[in-house]
């Protein structure tokens, strides 16, 4: 998943103001969870079978979820999360006995712990129960809401702790489950899971599901809508609304290429199908690994393939994140800061060093600024986090992204990239479809790669990185040819004002980025017209461009760009690329009150977790 960023607030206040091992967990070591209220150690759950049918005129899945658990303890009670569910019924077994249950008391952010009365041979519970109006994981589209504009749309967003608002379930990433599900919906639409899929439609509207390796909660997936495959291999293909598909199958064109070169790195791709669905743009981030089946936005389809990089990190979580997890999400980065290095391994393979380099300056930006915006000391600059009593959302920032990429890159220039990568294949092979907290990553890396090396212990200085604040002394260094050869451009340009022919020399998509990023403070609208002359940045189809240049415009009252910025912002629901602009919009009063009016309209449009709060 692409990062939330650290500005979710903005919005809330324009609100205010407006396989080839077996599969198994029998190894698994199960911890406590602050962010859920089961307890594993005494009961868990191993197995899921869910009945599920969708109604878009209520807004509402009833569900059936049948649980296959571990009564570890022989206890008389096991603890579910429910955030917002109506429960009707509790059964166990086969036979369906009625058993008792009871609630905790609401919290925020994590909903009542459903406690079930069981026995200490129950290894079957069956729960009855349909969604809340608010389910924060639910997203449902009219018609006018998607590309189609002809039939309703249903996605879901588990991550982080949304699973329990529409299934019942234990809801940590520590603990996982295969399943099974039968779901209904209308017979003119598709169903979708993070599982095995049809790749057509059928004339009942019931399809089957099946994921046969150990998942935890957050990767629980669901999508419904009017939507058709299109292959691009023998194992990768594109879901998309038919008004989407061709477009969306022609920019994904290398993903077969992608999970060759991703195997190549580290080991088999596991999962059977890699599959990605083409979301309608509300959806609130770049992508969702969800097994199987990636949940990609659309903002990513430039027409150019520009932008597919992103396709790379959805699919190195197949390995770090889906594979091996994070037990809990104060271990977060474990998840993030791999996925990013091995993104960035990926890129370097299929489209060269200097994409690469590219892309770790913009990272060691990302990580500096965020230190900067947290504060050097804060303890949320730490690799491992405690976000104890706060939603775990918040924690899905540049430090588990950025700064635990530089961790491992830090690591690969102490030891050499041939002995991090052979570790690296170890430790996804060694903990597949297992979740590990950060201290027993730490272990395996002192027990594998660290061997008692003082010297090097020293070299990496784990501590500092892990538990300690800000950016290590340490870190390894990044740089890149191109961008230096850019800022000889722009200082040229400053001298001269002559733009003529630049357009020829700054050619990519994220050198174009990172020019913009470099431009002086003192522009004039003469100069922003100049520019925009050149380049075509206002008319540009690439979103990660129309970003960077509509936050310029905004700063210097280049107002030739306000209608594109409008259509952007009413268009784009994906939240690192929407609230960067809004908080520019805030810095003046009659911005304010332009994106005010924008927000407004725009907001019936934007996922829960982009306007969350207000």
């Amino acid at each position: 998943m692409k990062r939330l960023t650290l500005m979710i607030p903005i919005l809330m206040i324009l609100s205010c103001q407006q396989n080839t091992k077996k599969t198994t967990t029998e190894n698994q070591v199960m911890v406590d969870d602050p962010h859920s209220f089961s307890k594993p150690s005494i009961a868990y759950v191993t197995h899921l079978d869910l009945d599920l049918e969708v109604n878009f005129e209520q807004q509402q899945i009833t569900g059936k979820a049948i649980w296959t658990i571990d009564n570890k303890a022989k206890d008389k009670e096991i603890i579910f999360d429910d955030s917002k569910l109506n429960i009707e019924k509790i059964t166990l077994g086969a036979d369906e006995k009625e058993t008792t249950f009871t609630f905790g008391s609401e919290t925020a952010y994590l909903g009542k712990a459903l406690k079930v009365a069981i026995a200490p041979e129950t290894k079957l519970i069956n729960i009855y129960y349909t969604t809340g109006k608010d389910a924060s994981a639910l997203q449902w589209l009219n018609p006018q809401q998607t590309a189609g504009k002809k039939r309703p749309y249903l996605f879901t967003q588990s991550e982080s702790i949304a699973a329990r608002s529409w299934v019942p379930c234990q809801d940590s990433p520590g603990i996982r489950f295969t399943y099974n599900a039968t779901v209904k919906v209308p017979a003119d639409l598709l169903a979708l899971m993070s599982a095995e899929n049809p790749q057509a439609k059928n004339s009942t509207g019931i399809y089957q599901f099946k994921q046969v390796h150990p998942i935890p909660s957050y990767l629980l997936a669901l999508a419904v809508g009017d939507i058709a495959f299109k292959a691009v291999d023998e194992r990768t293909g594109v879901y998309a609304e038919p008004s989407v598909l061709e477009k969306a199958a022609w920019e994904f064109a290398d993903m077969g290429k992608m999970v060759h070169a991703a195997e190549k790195l580290y080991g088999p791709y596991r999962w059977g199908r890699y599959d990605l669905v083409v979301l309608p743009p509300s959806f609130p981030f770049g992508g969702m690994e969800n097994p199987n089946l990636t949940f990609i936005t659309p903002t990513i389809l430039a027409g150019d393939r520009s932008l597919v990089s992103i396709i790379c990190h959805e699919l190195a979580h197949s390995w770090s994140g889906n594979l091996v997890t994070n037990a809990t999400w104060n271990d977060f980065w474990l998840n993030e800061g791999f996925t990013n290095y091995f993104e960035r391994r990926m890129d370097e393979a299929l489209y060269g060093k200097n994409e690469a380099e590219m892309q770790e300056v913009f990272a060691k930006q990302a990580l500096e600024n965020a230190v900067k915006d947290m504060g050097a000391d804060s303890k949320d600059t730490y690799l491992k986090t405690d976000y104890t009593g706060r939603n775990p959302d918040e924690g899905t920032n540049d430090i588990a992204y950025e700064k635990g990429f530089f961790f491992l890159k830090t690591i690969e220039a102490a030891v050499g990239r041939e002995k991090f990568d052979a570790f690296l294949r170890g430790y996804f092979d060694g903990h597949a479809f297992q979740s590990l907290t950060t201290e027993q990553f730490l272990d395996y890396l002192n027990k594998n790669l660290i061997k008692g090396d003082k010297a090097l212990e020293d070299k990496i200085d784990i501590n500092k990185w892990v538990y300690g604040p800000g950016i290590p002394a340490n870190v390894a260094a990044v740089g890149s040819a191109r961008f230096k050869a850019i800022d000889g451009l722009v200082a040229n340009w400053r001298k001269t004002a002559a733009v003529k022919g630049l357009s020829k020399e700054i050619v990519s998509s994220n050198e174009r980025r990172y020019f913009i990023s470099q431009l002086p403070a003192n522009l004039t609208a003469k100069d922003m017209a100049a520019l925009d002359a050149e380049f075509g940045f206002t008319a540009s189809n690439n979103t990660d461009i129309q970003l960077t240049w509509y936050a310029l415009a905004l700063r210097h009252h280049y107002t030739t760009a306000d209608a594109r910025i409008k259509a952007y912002l009413l268009e784009n629901g994906r939240m690192w690329h929407i609230i960067p602009l809004y908080k520019e919009m805030m810095a003046t009063p009659e911005r304010l009150k332009m994106a005010r009016e924008i927000y407004k309209l725009a907001r019936p449009n934007y996922h829960p977790m982009t306007y969350q709060g207000d």
